[in-house]
């Protein structure tokens, strides 16, 4: 037994290192309402994995248990290939997560022509769960066991409240393939993203025609259905389209893998070479669009020292050198291009969006809930926030007023500080901030990506105000009780 073990050991370690990476990391199977079946699926595999692991940590399956068991493998082997078969239908899978699956799929082969003979011997023996523990092994399997069927639940509750969002959307029906709504229609690049796809339903509610520039049309298509033409290349939309508006929201996650040279390149050319295929797209169109609002993000003015000075308008300069803003800089010079073609540019300059599903609000309240919020660096740095649905609105008003352009601070006029924030954000849940985390690990750990964290922005939206733009969430508070109810 020390063998199977061994191997399921490995296959466990592969299997949540698959679940945290490419499911939740880079496909957020949780947030996306077409992956429903999928996650099902997923649910009942990692609960017979549990049965497994625990079943094998203490007992051996004599008699006709061995059956059971067996059963319950050879069922593992039906789920598996059903999933085989639904992630091709609804998204494409990067080729380092198909080579993964092979060499799961392979372990969990030997796992079983190992446990053939082990079944055959158990069988000859009369009936029963005879207890058989196995020492440390055995603890360390109940806690693979414990914590892969605490995912099955998790996975299970996903599945139940993207049920629910599922029947939300089809109270509001989207446009017809056949029908498509009359009216220019509006591009959204990144329509796959948390603030891409709640864009994107809001303007099909609203009966708008919605081009989706997304990398994996087959995701796209399932999260918004037949009512959006989904494209993945620019290429694909003729010259005589009447496109009114275009909406850049592409770019890969900022924080996350570590600011290698090769990722800094990764962050900047996820945007700029979608915001210069735009412009291509642009000086081809028949009739070029009105308006192109682009997402940049606060980061533009830099790891700003200024923690107690006056909250800096959209005039405040960038800070050349640092990546952050460096970023920025690249990506708004290259949305600055269409001004040339007549267009409207808006520049968004995004803070940290919070939302239900996605970004950085559910792990933080995740935290917070179990009395985990904590402190970072001085806290005294400010944290510049918004609230998904004053992001949407200031895109959709950036799209329907013409007195809008140029950059935007797209931030609520309330910004705390970052000891402020967790308070609050604690405080929403009747919890409160007991830890601190020092300044200098994370930025041993994390080189300059720690800025994110331990500097900030002190901002004013003052363009957007200025043009009537009046915030849905202006406060902190008020945001944080919006999203805790």
């Amino acid at each position: 037994m020390n063998t199977v073990f061994l191997l399921l050991s490995f296959q466990s370690v592969l299997g949540a290192f698959d679940n945290l990476w490419h499911h939740e990391w880079e496909a957020r199977l949780p947030q996306r309402v077409s992956a429903r079946r999928e996650l099902a699926l997923h649910a009942a595999r990692e609960a017979l994995y549990g049965l497994v692991f625990l079943g094998l940590a203490w007992f051996e399956w004599r008699g006709a248990m061995a059956g059971v068991l067996a059963l319950i493998l050879a069922a593992e082997v039906l789920i598996t290939l059903a999933d085989f078969l639904e992630e091709d239908r609804t998204r494409r899978l990067p080729p380092f997560e198909r080579l993964l699956h092979t060499v799961l799929t392979i372990s969990y082969g030997g796992f079983v022509a190992l446990m053939v003979p082990v079944l055959q011997d158990w069988a000859s023996m009369n009936t029963a769960l005879h207890f058989h523990p196995h020492g440390w092994v055995s603890w360390l399997f109940t806690l693979y066991g414990v914590g892969v069927l605490a995912w099955s639940v998790r996975n299970v509750r996903a599945v139940r409240r993207l049920g629910r969002a599922a029947a939300q959307q089809a109270s509001t029906p989207a446009p017809g393939a056949h029908t498509p709504p009359p009216g220019p229609a509006v591009l959204v690049t990144g329509a796959t993203g948390f603030v891409g796809s709640a864009l994107v339903r809001q303007l099909q509610a609203e009966g708008r025609r919605v081009i989706a520039l997304s990398r994996d049309a087959r995701q796209a298509q399932g999260m918004f259905g037949p009512g959006v033409w989904v494209v993945e290349q620019l290429d694909q939309i003729p010259s005589e389209t009447h496109i009114g508006a275009v909406v850049h929201l592409a770019g890969a996650r900022v924080l996350g893998r570590p600011w290698t040279a090769a990722r800094r390149r990764e962050l900047v050319q996820s945007r700029t070479q979608v915001a210069m295929a735009l412009v291509q797209l642009m000086r081809r169109l028949q009739q070029v669009p009105q308006v192109l609002v682009s997402a940049s993000a606060v980061g533009y003015y830099g790891a700003a020292n200024n923690f107690d000075g006056a909250a800096l308008a959209e005039d405040g300069p960038p800070r050349p050198g640092e990546f952050q803003s460096d970023l920025c800089v690249a990506i708004e010079h290259e949305a600055r291009r269409a001004e040339a073609l007549g267009v409207r540019v808006v520049r968004l300059r995004l803070g940290v969006v919070l939302g239900q599903g996605d970004g950085a609000y559910p792990m933080l309240a995740w935290s917070a809930r179990l009395g985990l919020g904590a402190v970072l660096g001085s806290g005294r740095q400010p944290a510049p926030w918004i609230h998904l649905a004053d992001a949407l609105g200031l895109i959709r008003f950036g799209l329907a007023h013409p007195a809008l352009e140029g950059a935007v601070n797209a931030v609520a006029p309330d910004t705390p500080s970052q000891a402020g924030f967790s308070r609050a954000l604690a405080q929403s849940f009747g919890r409160r901030v007991w830890l601190r985390m020092p300044g200098a690990p994370l930025r041993w750990l994390l080189g300059e990506m720690a800025t994110l964290l331990l500097d900030g922005q002190n901002l004013e939206p003052r363009a957007a105000q200025q043009a009537g733009y009046r915030f849905e969430h202006p406060t902190l508070a008020g945001a944080l009780r919006d999203l805790a109810g």
